[in-house]
């Protein structure tokens, strides 16, 4: 079984010091969700912006390609980090409120609150939970019952011009299939289920023609 879950935030040692990109100037004005994202970073929680506050933050988002990277506890920079705990309390049991169907056999299953995916036989969960990066505002991925019915391992966009390695389509012009980036660059996706490398080849081998997929909830920020 792989949880995954590891390496969902920059540990703090990096963020404390050298990021992907050298970082631009940071901020000092102090954020909306200043104390949720100081406790989240492990920094003194006092609710005010401060220089090691300002670089530990902008180096996530640097990770994480949350713009502009100027280090501000907005919106989107703890909507991400909350995304991330919501993940991390998931543990062992993703379909702990039995949301996704456990009388189809195998199934892959996806959370779009909480950007999981995990695959499961019956109630025993033999994949993941492994973070997604699911449809944007206005290119959701659709939720419902589906089964995966083609699959093309070096498939390529002719509508978005771009690679979509081990692409399994479940709905539509929808697919699981690996991304080179971060699962939590914001907006999302056009309406597939990006997963990383890895973990796009494990569905790969796991998964065939006919196998069923489950999507639900919603997405945060659409």
């Amino acid at each position: 079984m792989a949880l995954g879950l590891t390496g969902l935030v920059v540990p703090l040692t990096v963020a404390l010091g050298a990021s992907p990109a050298q970082a631009a100037s940071c901020t000092t004005s102090t954020g909306p969700y200043q104390r949720q994202v100081e406790k989240f970073m492990g920094r003194p929680v006092d609710g005010k912006q401060s220089p090691a506050d300002c670089k530990a933050t902008q180096t996530f988002q640097r990770w994480h390609g949350i713009t502009p990277s100027i280090g501000y506890a907005g919106e989107v920079t703890w909507r991400t980090m909350n995304t991330i705990l919501q993940q991390r309390a998931a543990g062992k049991t993703p379909n702990a409120a039995g949301k996704c169907p456990t009388n189809k056999g195998r199934i892959a299953c996806v959370d779009l609150t909480r950007q999981l995916s995990w695959i499961q036989d019956g109630a025993k969960l033999v994949y993941g939970p492994v973070p997604v990066r699911t449809g944007r505002d206005g290119d959701e991925t659709r939720t419902g019952a589906r089964k995966i019915y083609h699959r093309s391992i070096d498939h390529w966009s002719t509508l978005y011009k771009v690679r979509m390695p081990y692409a399994q389509f479940f709905d539509g012009g929808q697919a699981f299939h690996s991304v080179g980036k971060s699962m939590y660059n914001p907006p999302g996706s056009r309406g597939c289920v990006n997963m990383r490398d890895g973990d796009a080849k494990a569905y790969w081998k796991m998964l065939k023609n006919g196998d069923d997929v489950f999507v639900y909830g919603r997405k945060p920020g659409t």
